[in-house]
């Protein structure tokens, strides 16, 4: 019977640079923005199904409902015991979409080669919409899952793979579509129950806590008239009130963040949309001015107590100029902390140490939102590891903004993700005797 090491070292045996080449390529080839995933998730679970690990689609919308298509995948390498079971998971749901109608001119002038649905392979580089976040991430579950399955080897807990439709902080980008904030894996702990979970998501170093999201709309009202009338008629323009809040809040943000930046958290605000007038009428005002805000809040900080700083400010940066305003909460998702002493979190610390041979430092100043608040606020110990942004020189020729850093992956980093994923497992759910 194999222990622990020599089951990760034939695991470590079956992991195959190519493989993971492959397997980001397709899933960066299958479109899957927020709640159009289904087709992805049918690509996984057919994975999975191949690997021996039992994949099945777990739809999220009526069948009839074409227009969404959200679906999960999930497999499972069943065990021999009863140790503890371990969902590796990962969300395979992109921000944007990788059409020019759908995201131009918001994500930039042009569609870029990477912000397309088209992989391609360079210099040891996978790059197309999403390969890094969250598909290079879900490629390296699914290899490493299959590695551990050619083994063969009896595990004492069930080791469980999730792929989560909706993963993205995003409502629907149209009325007939569902929305993100983590719905698919809502619906794969309510069906699958793991004992602890990883989630793999950007970020090399090992983090047991997050921000969480409140998300604000607010109204400024002026008044509608003419240009032409103007010095004639009760004036008060909407827009520029809009502009000199969204100006003192974007000065604010900063020491919101400094006065909540606790343990590995440091939570930012932003303002980052705004709708007002017609754009075929300038000589006309609007009454209404709207805008709206993401302000990010430690575990620390309950999103009821973020709505009153937040509207406390804009109660002030309205008073200054008499404006006529008013704000309301839409999306409220806490922050979550798993304990450091639970096992996931000194597994998954004890394994980053042994595949990097140094001790383990968290990232600090984390402001990003995951599912692992999902799991986390449903009682699912979890820790967050996952591939580091493609290192500049591996492109030269190009700057790594935030596009690319979420649509370019380095196999290098993906082969040593899925080894540390592979210890993970080993460690968590035991080899049975």
């Amino acid at each position: 019977m194999p222990d622990a090491a020599g089951v990760i070292a034939a695991a470590d045996a079956a992991v195959s640079r190519t493989r993971l080449v492959d397997l980001c390529s397709m899933m960066v080839d299958i479109a899957s923005p927020t709640g159009g995933e289904g087709p992805l998730a049918q690509a996984l679970a057919d994975e999975l199904a191949t690997a021996g690990l039992s994949g099945q689609v777990q739809r999220l919308d009526a069948p009839e409902a074409a227009a969404g298509d959200m679906a999960n995948a999930h497999g499972c390498w069943p065990s021999v015991g009863d140790g503890t079971s371990l969902l590796m998971y990962a969300p395979i749901d992109t921000v944007t979409v990788g059409h020019e109608a759908d995201d131009l001119p918001w994500a930039g002038s042009e569609l870029r080669a990477d912000m397309r649905a088209e992989a391609a392979v360079r210099d040891d580089v996978v790059i197309g919409l999403g390969a890094q976040n969250p598909k290079g991430h879900g490629a390296c579950i699914v290899a490493a899952a299959a590695a551990l399955a050619a083994t063969g080897a009896p595990l004492a807990g069930d080791l469980l793979i999730g792929f989560g439709a909706g993963g993205m902080p995003t409502n629907g980008r149209r009325c007939d579509l569902p929305d993100g904030h983590g719905v698919g894996c809502a619906a794969l702990v309510e069906a699958l129950r793991p004992d602890c979970a990883v989630i793999a998501k950007t970020g090399w170093a090992v983090s047991w806590e997050e921000v969480g999201l409140t998300w604000f709309e607010v109204e400024v009202r002026g008044s509608h008239t003419y240009v032409g009338s103007r010095h004639l008629l009760p004036y008060r323009n909407a827009i520029a009130d809009a502009g000199h809040l969204v100006a003192g809040l974007e000065r604010w943000f900063p020491t919101w963040a400094d006065q909540h930046r606790t343990g590995l958290v440091a939570p930012q605000g932003v303002v980052a949309a705004i709708d007002g007038g017609w754009p075929h009428m300038p000589a006309f005002t609007t009454a209404v001015c709207r805008f709206w805000v993401d302000l990010r809040i430690s575990p620390r900080t309950s999103p009821d107590e973020a709505a009153a700083a937040f509207g406390a400010e804009v109660d002030r940066l309205a008073a200054e100029i008499n404006a006529d305003v008013s704000w309301r909460q839409t999306v409220a998702i806490p922050g979550t902390t798993t304990n450091p002493d639970e096992p996931i979190i000194m597994s998954s610390i004890r394994c980053w140490e042994d595949v990097n041979g140094r001790p383990h430092q968290p990232i600090l100043g984390l402001s990003g939102a995951t599912d692992a608040n999902i799991l986390r606020a449903m009682g699912v110990p979890t820790a967050r590891v996952g591939l580091p942004k493609v290192a500049p020189a591996r492109m030269p020729d190009q700057e790594i903004d935030f596009q690319l850093g979420m649509n370019a992956v380095d196999v290098d980093d993906m082969e040593r993700l899925t080894r540390l994923l592979i210890r993970i497992a080993v460690d968590v759910c035991g080899v049975a005797s």
